[in-house]
């Protein structure tokens, strides 16, 4: 089968058993996405899914198929870091850096599908994706200012 990853066709086995997370990592080496609690709960493996953040853990391999699936390696345009990336880097919110790809992916995804969100509607977005070091804070702000960076391409990170 075809998956269309970062904008790159790949031909992958139709395995039906296979999850989006393994052939991600394993097959493609494409090792941003990292793997967590592999059931969901975590968001370590958030991916987006036709610009849909969704679990790569959970996501059987054949709901790939047709659609445009982008992992943290395919989120920056070359040498561009997206809004969410530059925030992130300029608000330091990374600590141990274990759940950052998929902290990451459900920001991005959520500002691309609310531009301006309130505080409580990043922290409702962001609930899912659990940081061991407990940065909340740090990735709320990072949100936050990331939204401003989107809406506003021109300012210096």
């Amino acid at each position: 089968m075809d998956l269309t990853i970062n904008d790159q066709t790949y031909q992958v086995a139709d395995d039906p058993p296979r999850v989006l997370l393994w052939v991600l990592r394993d097959e493609l080496g494409l090792t941003g996405t990292k793997f967590g609690c592999g059931a969901g709960y975590c968001g370590a493996c958030t991916v987006h899914l036709d610009g849909v953040a969704v679990r790569s853990c959970l996501t059987p391999l054949r709901q790939a198929a047709g659609k445009k699936v982008t992992t943290i390696e395919g989120l920056a345009r070359g040498e561009v870091l997206h809004p969410v990336q530059r925030a992130f880097l300029e608000v330091q919110a990374p600590q141990c850096g274990w759940c950052m790809s998929g902290q990451m992916m459900a920001a991005a995804a959520l500002i691309a599908a609310n531009p301006d969100p309130s505080d409580e509607e990043i922290t409702a977005a962001m609930e899912g994706n659990f940081c061991r070091c407990g940065a909340y804070v740090r990735i709320r702000r990072a949100v936050a200012r990331a939204a401003v960076l989107a809406r506003s391409p021109g300012e210096a990170a």
